[in-house]
């Protein structure tokens, strides 16, 4: 066990490294996540040797990933996980199933054996929940149609990850499959009933705590009480022996309909940036150069098989489901890679199995295929508007008005900009104290159904719910709360908060989100109004020079009134 100082300088050694490559991954306008792999890679035992296998270090790198879970799972409600309906359950399902099998008869027709063919079905059939979920966050396309089909399917592997894992022990010789299935049925029931203890915590204990008038004021407490909910699921997820990062997204899904969802999903933010960093630089320290390029060949042919096999069946699954070619194609470019709990099945399998080349492969592809996925992300919009359009223009001249009017649609529904739930520009008022409730009642006649609250104090926004007013908790210095309220929609965002600090940090976060809205903020000191000019405020109001002003017309009114006596 390497001591507490070595994991350290581990870490600080990753991380530092990570933002070397991370920054010069966005200066060549590549994802930040490139560098973060290419980093691990260079410090890692096969290169520089600066870090070592990185065991103690795949902590973090775990609870980063459950992390991730975690938060997008405080975006979905239970109602919302719902509506994924079929290509959750039936598409994941068959994609798992298929790409198993498929992978298993390709293997054994290059005489690998029936278990290790087998082996290796599960260890492709998996793809990487964290470094996809994390690109479509980054490009804003988790609520996109092709977003959402590869987050059900994402879920359902994530859920099919310990039947493998059994299936692989199996497959071993550790254990035989009727002692498998048994061991399935013992996990479902007591998945089952954590997620009862995780209903009940999330809608009868979680809303109490954070009504306490104390946690209002200390936001050190919620930020706490959000870490232990997040760490708390994980360690029983362990206990109850399933995912991790699975039981993580059910206790945010869980909490998902509640609402402080967005300001936990906030106050959690900047740990598990921090935590999924470390993760993606392990799984760079995996990486072997040297073999990769002694066997260059090799790899190529297997990362291209894996590439396109993956996008024909995960295609043809969705296809059956009902999708369009463009967003069949787009959903299976981002599945079309080798996971991270694919290394698990790997190393159960490693020896017994798989031999050392074989797992050398498994890693060099698993590795990769991560590098490209960065790129089959970003490409997948405009491949569903490419196959769109081609399907329109071979199908217009033999069209009548109404096929033509259904391709049109077909094409119009793979854009990414027509999948985004466009809303009319709105008003937005951040504080809702008094000064923030002047505002609201003198624009509630005209543009009542336009304005948007963001409040923290809960008797605030009893009040703005009173007069029926949307309102989005959280605190709005967390640039996460102001995007979840879509504040790129606001045609004015007026900010009454009194803190200058506060004021400022959210002043920098709306004129970065919504650069074309007039920003509209409150100096409580005639000091501070320059710099929240310089901040970006267009108009700012100058409290000491209002109070001023009013002081100076009370005066002149009682002297007129002593004049004319």
């Amino acid at each position: 066990m390497a001591s507490s100082s070595a994991i350290i300088t581990d870490v600080a050694i990753l991380l530092s490294a990570a933002l070397l490559l991370g920054t010069l991954a966005e200066r060549l306008r590549q994802s930040a996540m490139l560098g973060y792999l290419l980093a691990g890679t260079l410090v890692g035992p096969n290169v520089l040797g600066w870090v070592g296998s990185g065991e103690e270090v795949a902590v973090f790198a775990d609870l980063g990933v459950a992390l991730l879970l975690f938060t997008i799972g405080l975006e979905f409600s239970v109602g919302r996980l719902r509506r994924l309906g079929a290509v959750a359950l039936v598409g994941g399902s068959l994609q798992v199933v298929f790409t198993l099998l498929i992978t298993a008869a390709v293997a054994i027709f290059f005489d690998l054996g029936p278990r290790a063919s087998l082996a290796m079905g599960a260890i492709v059939a998996l793809s990487s929940t964290a470094c996809v979920l994390r690109l479509l966050v980054d490009r804003a396309a988790m609520d996109s149609l092709y977003g959402r089909n590869a987050l059900g399917v994402l879920l359902l592997q994530d859920a099919a990850v310990i039947p493998l894992v059994l299936l692989m022990s199996a497959l071993s010789g550790e254990g035989t499959l009727a002692a498998a299935g048994w061991q399935l049925l013992r996990t479902a029931a007591m998945a089952a009933g954590l997620i009862a203890v995780f209903y009940a915590l999330s809608n009868y204990v979680v809303p109490r705590l954070l009504n306490i008038r104390q946690w209002a004021k200390n936001r050190e407490l919620p930020i706490l009480l959000a870490m232990v909910v997040a760490l708390g699921a994980v360690v029983a997820a362990l206990e109850v022996e399933i995912s991790p990062a699975m039981g993580a997204f059910i206790a945010g899904v869980l909490l998902g309909g509640s609402p402080f969802a967005v300001q936990i999903r906030a106050d959690v933010s900047s740990v598990r940036t921090v935590l999924v960093t470390v993760f993606f630089a392990s799984i760079g320290l995996l990486g072997d150069p040297k073999w990769m390029l002694e066997h260059w060949m090799l790899v190529a042919g297997t990362v291209a098989a894996i590439v396109v096999g993956k996008v024909l069946i995960i295609s043809f699954i969705m296809r059956g489901l009902r999708l369009t070619h463009g967003l069949a194609v787009a959903t299976g470019l981002c599945l079309a890679q080798v996971g991270e709990f694919s290394f698990v099945l790997a190393v159960i399998a490693h020896g017994s199995l798989i031999d050392d080349e074989l797992f050398h492969l498994v890693i060099s592809a698993m590795i990769t295929t991560l590098f490209l996925t960065p790129f089959l992300v970003a490409a997948a919009p405009h491949a569903t508007n490419w196959i769109g359009a081609l399907r329109h223009r071979r199908s217009v001249p033999a069209a009548g008005g109404a096929a033509a009017a259904a391709l049109d649609r077909e094409t119009s529904s793979g854009s990414e900009i027509a999948e985004a739930n466009e809303s009319q520009a709105r008003i937005f008022i951040i504080g809702f104290g008094p000064a923030g409730q002047g505002v609201a009642h003198a624009l509630l006649a005209q543009y009542s159904e336009q304005i948007v609250v963001m409040e923290l104090n809960p008797r605030n926004i009893a009040v703005a719910q009173g007069i029926g007013l949307a309102v989005q908790l959280g605190d709005a210095a967390h640039r996460e709360v102001l995007e979840h309220a879509q504040i790129h929609h606001a045609a004015v965002i007026v900010i009454t908060v009194p803190d200058p600090n506060a004021c400022r940090t959210m002043i920098h976060h709306c004129k970065y989100l919504a650069p074309s809205a007039v920003i509209i903020a409150r100096a409580r000191y005639h000091v501070l109004r320059w710099e929240l000019q310089l901040a970006g405020a267009i108009e700012v109001v100058d409290e000491e020079e209002h109070v001023g002003l009013r002081l100076a017309a009370e005066a002149r009114k009682h002297l007129r009134a002593d004049a004319e006596r």
